[in-house]
């Protein structure tokens, strides 16, 4: 029986050479050769869209998003599951050993006087056992290259939620700057208001203005003083917002964006790059086609199920009545130990299971596609707010600039006493929207890039995230 057992064995090992066979990577769904939005591709920029925010060179914006990649807890979670699928790949990758276990006993025993003659025994072991699975239908390797497409998924989405987190920063800090743009508009404007209403009112009472006039000023006045609560209540936010992605309490927030600044500005034309490079940036993208890479593994593990598993096994020992003897010669124990295991009825479970893993790999596809289509559709929305946040911005700054020449017209002829106070408050009214809106505007258009960028998948690089350790093959 014994000189079977290399017979046996090297049979397995060619068996399951010739049992395992490739897990292919899924046929990648056809993609357009350009972006819709900007026909003529030029290459685009890989190291600027590894840190795109720093293209805006605000030193408050990069603070804050360093402090963020360090201490988010959404980050933080998703590290400690790349560690976790790193760890089940090593329990996966160790079914594929053999392993030994070393064990020692000492015992004492009497036995009966009526059935053993009352004798008492000492009894000591020591030994070495040893198992191995040899992995011929290859379920276990199976297993093994899920556990592995599952680490590279873990690492992807890692990276997904770097890209994501970027974006939130940049995005809430506009949000910041903007919110803080309107409300000093705001009270530029309301300043304007109360000097025009203390006007209206001096003229009412030299008697060169009603009494209508003087109310629809105060209105005015009241109306935009109204509307400064809620933008203060918008910074507010913003600020919470951004201390949240931090890991910060609120109040700490203070000292690290300073005073009121500026919103952020950056050239707004991008290196696009053609639609097949994006989809190769895309974190998501390539975490979708990583799964569907484990669930293909998974399918072929379950079938390997329905074939025999073999097993080898055996142990080297000691044993002997008396200590001082368990090292003598005499005292040697070996054995050497080959089994087969085979399902032959299961009542459909094997069957089952593979119709499980079948189901669960088209499910994987289908969200493969569908995060390759949602890809395309970012980047292509994305270019038509920028491409349209522009021209709209270059017609708010024509209508502002007429606004305030309005303005100071209707002004001029009103203290002339040639047009009535609702003229005044009418191009008040229109100026104080449109500046308004332009400021929006500015922030939205920034907004509108931010989301480019993540949509293309920026703000990752191999060397930023840490790289899984796999096994040479």
């Amino acid at each position: 029986m014994l000189s079977l057992l290399p017979a046996l064995a090297i049979s397995a090992l060619m068996v399951g050479c010739a049992a395992q066979k490739p897990v292919t990577r899924p046929a990648e769904p056809a993609v357009p050769s350009h972006w819709r939005s900007v026909p003529d591709t030029r290459p685009r920029d890989t190291a600027a869209l590894a840190e795109w925010w720093r293209q805006f060179r605000d030193p408050v914006l990069d603070a804050l998003v360093a402090d963020a990649l360090a201490a988010n807890p959404d980050m933080n979670s998703a590290q400690a599951q790349l560690r976790e699928a790193r760890a089940r790949r090593d329990v996966s990758a160790a079914a594929l050993g053999v392993t030994v276990t070393g064990s020692a006993t000492a015992g004492r025993a009497k036995s009966s006087r009526e059935s053993g003659g009352g004798t008492t025994r000492n009894n000591f072991q020591a030994g070495f056992d040893a198992s191995w699975e040899p992995d011929v239908f290859g379920g276990l390797r199976r297993g093994l290259e899920a556990s592995e497409a599952d680490l590279d998924a873990s690492l992807e989405n890692l990276r997904d939620v770097r890209v994501s987190l970027v974006a939130e920063v940049a995005r809430n800090y506009v949000e910041l700057r903007t919110g803080e743009r309107r409300l000093a508009i705001a009270e530029r404007n309301l300043a304007t208001l109360e000097e025009t209403h203390d006007l209206t009112r001096w003229r009412h009472q030299a008697g060169l203005a009603t009494e209508l006039d003087e109310a629809q000023a105060r209105t005015q006045v009241e109306q935009t003083r109204a509307a400064l609560p809620a933008l203060r209540t918008a910074i507010v936010e913003a600020r919470h917002r951004l201390a949240i992605l931090l890991g910060r309490a609120p109040d700490e927030m203070d000292a690290r964006l300073g005073q009121a600044g500026d919103i952020p500005d950056a050239d707004d034309r991008v290196s696009m790059g053609i639609p097949a490079e994006t989809l190769r940036q895309r974190p998501d993208v390539r975490a979708a086609e990583r799964q569907v890479a484990a669930q293909a593994a998974r399918l072929a593990e379950a079938e390997a199920a329905r074939f025999p598993s073999f097993s080898l096994g055996g142990s080297l020992g000691l044993q002997s009545l008396a200590v001082n003897r368990l090292l003598s010669s005499d005292a040697g124990t070996a054995s050497l130990l080959a089994g087969i295991t085979a399902p032959l009825f299961d009542a459909g479970r094997i069957r089952g299971n593979i119709a499980i893993q079948d189901a669960l790999l088209e499910q994987a596809v289908e969200g493969y596609r569908a995060a390759i289509l949602n890809a395309l559709g970012d980047v292509e929305n994305a270019l038509a707010a920028l491409a349209n946040g522009r021209a709209r911005q270059a017609e708010l700054g024509r209508a502002t600039a007429s606004s305030h020449t309005a303005h100071r017209i209707a002004l001029d002829r009103y203290a002339a006493g040639l047009i009535d106070f609702q003229s005044v408050l009418d191009s008040q009214r229109t100026l104080l929207g449109l500046e308004d809106q332009l400021v929006s505007g500015t922030g939205e258009q920034t907004t509108a890039l931010i989301q480019l960028y993540k949509a293309m998948g920026g703000g990752w690089t191999p060397e930023a995230t840490p790289a899984p350790v796999k096994d040479p093959p």
